[in-house]
């Protein structure tokens, strides 16, 4: 079983910065995809950013410019830094992993909790 556990969620001002943190465990795969989507309350969820095992990183036109994904592979890891937040931003996050990536939109194979960021105006 794969466990996906996320951190760094939380509350900040419309501006600022968070960074989310991901970490899978368990059963591992080769070459894998991780990445993050988001769901706001009274909204579809929807894909926010995605880095290959490659390096090779995607992101929604909603947040591109404004976060960065990066990760490690060593240690089966991934990041979402978000700078120049909004109040639109504000959702609960999900850690995801492809085991097989196919692009933007592709439904994830496992997902974590998910941990909430607020975006105050």
């Amino acid at each position: 079983q794969t466990q996906l556990v996320e951190s760094g969620g939380g509350l900040v001002q419309a501006g600022g910065s968070l960074r989310l943190s991901c970490a899978a465990s368990g059963r591992t795969f080769s070459r894998y995809t991780m990445g993050w989507f988001r769901q706001a309350p009274g909204k579809e969820r929807e894909f926010v950013a995605a880095r290959n095992w490659g390096g090779a990183t995607y992101y929604s036109d909603s947040v591109k410019g404004r976060f960065t994904i990066s990760g490690d592979n060593g240690k089966n890891t991934v990041f979402l830094q978000m700078n120049s937040l909004k109040p639109e931003d504000t959702a609960v996050y999900y850690c995801t992993l492809w085991t097989r990536f196919r692009g933007i939109g592709d439904e994830a194979d496992y997902w974590g909790q998910g941990t909430q960021v607020t975006v105050s105006s």
